[in-house]
């Protein structure tokens, strides 16, 4: 009973990790129809921007989380504003955000090395619950995490800036003709994208530790998420990350942890094969 509730925390405190990645990365495709590989060089940033407050400001980790949501944040706007935006080839942009990405990783490679570093949790510690040991710091991941996610879903709906995420998404003539700002609007994406993202560095850093290629896995993760649930769909981000968070996590503890990819692989197949759009994905528009 009580293996069975640590594999269900790991797997809900993987999956919010995985949900944060995702959803930045989907909102992008949603609005520039493109595949921003330096996503994962947000995460990175993220890792190394908390790292740095606390082991060389001396500042609290409190602090790093706010330079960790704000670092990745500038870094992704300026990736929009000076290449995204400049460059019609969507091929070309692939290839650009690629170079950015082994850049950022090359970057911190030379300056740090291989060694991992580590950052205190937010919340130290554990709680006992019914005779079952809980980092307190994965119960904050799990509520800060889904915090966010209902928050970003009521600013989409509610707010003039995520109804214009939302027309971009869907149609991108038709947001313009009811006079969508598209280069605000796609700003505010890639801020949005890139915080989320740096806070999953943040996060990751804290679980397992900040190095220099931590961005790839969860990136590579992030792309088979959405395709899972549909590109350019948060929904279908939401439940992609927990549904391959939980199949790792139950591969991992339960048959092979060297099938973790593989299980994942075939499940996002299977799904594609059956609706090439994903769970809530649905065909473009013009």
């Amino acid at each position: 009973m009580v293996q069975l509730t640590n594999i269900v925390i790991s797997a809900l405190t993987l999956s919010a990790l995985y949900a944060l990645v995702a959803i930045g990365f989907t909102m992008i495709f949603g609005v520039g129809d493109i595949l921003n590989v330096a996503h994962g060089a947000a995460i990175i940033l993220g890792g190394f921007a908390a790292f740095y407050t606390v082991s060389i400001f001396d500042l609290s980790i409190w602090i790093g989380l706010v330079f960790a949501i704000i670092v990745p944040a500038l870094f992704s706007v300026g990736i929009y504003k000076i290449f995204v935006k400049r460059i019609e080839d969507e091929i070309f942009i692939v290839i650009i955000t690629l170079v950015i990405l082994l850049l950022t990783e090359n970057i911190f490679l030379f300056v740090e090395g291989t060694s991992s570093k580590v950052i205190p949790d937010l919340f130290p510690g554990q709680t006992e619950v019914a005779g079952i040991a809980i980092q307190n710091n994965s119960a904050f991941l799990f509520v800060f995490s889904w915090a966010l996610i209902l928050g970003l879903i009521v600013f989409t709906n509610r707010s003039w800036i995520g109804r214009g995420i939302q027309g971009l998404s869907m149609t991108k003539r038709g947001s313009t003709l009811v006079g969508v700002n598209t280069e605000r609007t796609t700003t505010y994406t890639y801020a949005i994208a890139g915080g989320l993202a740096g806070l999953a560095g943040l996060f990751f850093g804290m679980s397992q530790s900040v190095s220099y290629d931590m961005g790839l896995d969860p990136l590579l993760l992030a792309f088979a998420i959405v395709i899972l649930g549909g590109m350019g769909s948060i929904k279908g981000s939401v439940v992609g990350a927990y549904i391959i968070g939980s199949l790792e996590t139950i591969t991992t503890s339960m048959i092979d942890a060297r099938m973790t990819g593989i299980i994942s692989l075939v499940v996002m197949f299977i799904v594609i094969m059956i609706r090439p759009h994903g769970l809530f994905g649905r065909p473009g528009e013009e």
